[in-house]
């Protein structure tokens, strides 16, 4: 977050400086403070107005998976389905971690998952190391058709080239076929990496964790419950029902089949009131740290026509050219480097943007699944951050997986894009 602001600024001097010697077009009819409210001011409502509030109602709705026992009841099944036998539980545990994902945002959801989840992978001899990997990737999959990371990164692009990625341009129904083979594809890939490991690996119990389900039984939520974990993604992409509207709806319906609106009016609006509550807390600082993303988002559009001069001519213009390069690139998504939309990544985007007319329906993908594999794998991540003092894994362990792993997974996934979507390239 401070980083951003920070690199903002010096921008922001950059390009004015830069304007004052030679005339910058993306700055032509604007005053240095018509800048300095694009910028600073401009940049972080517009980006509050169209992503924020679907963040909040996301974390919301995560809350409510974890306060109505859903997520638990769920990972409790697949470990009696899965018995004494470690694949099988890790994978249908990495199941249920992977659909949840679809709707759940934020570090306390992943916490409160990953105190029940980890520790029975533990349990098994799974290996801490592969544990965390398999979990985290699993994140990482679900994310890549998550409603809410949708229009997170649809509002970024959407600051660098207005009107090409707004909804209704470019909806989460005409993403969602990439979406679901991406997470299928990015799911099978890390569970083949975590039971090849597991298979060179000693049975380990180098740590262990209780966990809050081992300090007294709760019931389990029906089983009627269980298809709420991806109701929000089914709403929007199957309905188009808009994404907040989505998200009340299967938070209201979890509560309800899971006996939550007792007790009278004022009891319930006090536990509604305590979701959304840990649910905006769970968010805060991601929150801050995108206000100031956008600020560098909106910087990055002034400084586009200085990086397009100097290294725009190394881009491609064709649909192959664009997808193989991306693909070499992936490594570069990790510790939020230059092909990261949530790293350093924007100065670049806005460059290829301005290569060439490219159909959203096949740039969106692409910017995607270079910000989303590399992101959720990384260390820079908070919660992944969280769950290496959690498990006591190195970063050194845990990256041994992680980097080639996440290299192989992002550039099938660009091929993956060029064959559903490179026909619509000109």
């Amino acid at each position: 977050m401070v980083g951003f602001m920070i690199i903002s600024t010096i921008w922001l001097v950059i390009c004015l400086v830069g304007n004052a010697i030679s005339a910058n077009s993306s700055m032509a009819n604007l005053s240095t403070l018509d800048v300095v409210k694009s910028v600073f001011q401009a940049g972080p409502e517009g980006y509050a107005k169209s992503i924020l509030v679907n963040i909040f109602f996301g974390a919301f709705f995560g809350r409510v998976l974890i306060d109505t026992g859903i997520a638990s009841t769920l990972i409790r099944k697949v470990v009696e389905l899965g018995g004494d036998k470690p694949k099988i539980t890790m994978i249908l545990l990495n199941v249920v971690v992977a659909l949840c994902f679809t709707s759940m945002t934020g570090i306390g959801p992943v916490i409160s998952i990953a105190v029940i989840a980890l520790p029975i992978m533990q349990a098994l001899s799974i290996p801490s190391e592969i544990a965390l990997f398999s979990f985290m990737g699993s994140i990482m999959s679900g994310i890549l058709w998550n409603v809410t990371n949708f229009t997170q990164y649809q509002g970024i692009l959407e600051g660098m080239a207005k009107g090409m990625f707004a909804d209704p341009a470019y909806s989460f129904s005409e993403y969602t076929p990439f979406g679901i083979a991406a997470m299928i594809i990015a799911f099978v890939a890390i569970m083949v990496v975590s039971c090849i490991a597991l298979d060179k690996k000693k049975k380990s119990h180098a740590w262990a964790a209780v966990t809050p389900e081992n300090n007294g039984a709760k019931a389990d939520a029906p089983m009627i419950s269980w298809l709420v974990v991806i109701m929000p993604v089914i709403l929007v992409a199957a309905f188009k029902i808009p994404v907040i509207p989505s998200f009340i709806i299967a938070a209201i319906y979890a509560l309800l089949v899971c006996g939550k609106f007792k007790g009278g009016y004022e009891k319930v609006c006090q536990m509604l009131a305590k979701q959304f509550t840990d649910g905006s807390v769970d968010v805060a600082p991601m929150i801050g740290f995108l206000l100031t993303l956008s600020m560098f988002n909106a910087v990055a559009v002034y400084a586009g026509p200085y990086f397009k001069a100097i290294v725009g001519g190394i881009f491609p213009t064709t649909a192959i050219g664009i997808t193989i390069l991306l693909a070499v690139l992936i490594p570069l998504g990790f510790f939020r480097g230059p092909t990261n939309l949530v790293g350093c990544g924007t100065a670049v985007a806005v460059v290829i943007l301005q290569a060439a007319n490219w159909p959203v329906g096949f740039i969106y993908p692409l910017f995607a699944v270079t910000t989303i594999v590399p992101q959720h794998l990384d260390i820079t991540q908070s919660w992944v951050a969280w769950g290496l003092g959690y498990t006591h894994v190195s970063s050194k362990d845990y990256m041994k997986y992680t980097i080639l792993t996440g290299w192989v997974i992002g550039a099938i996934l660009c091929f993956v894009n060029l064959a559903m979507h490179g026909g619509l390239v000109g």
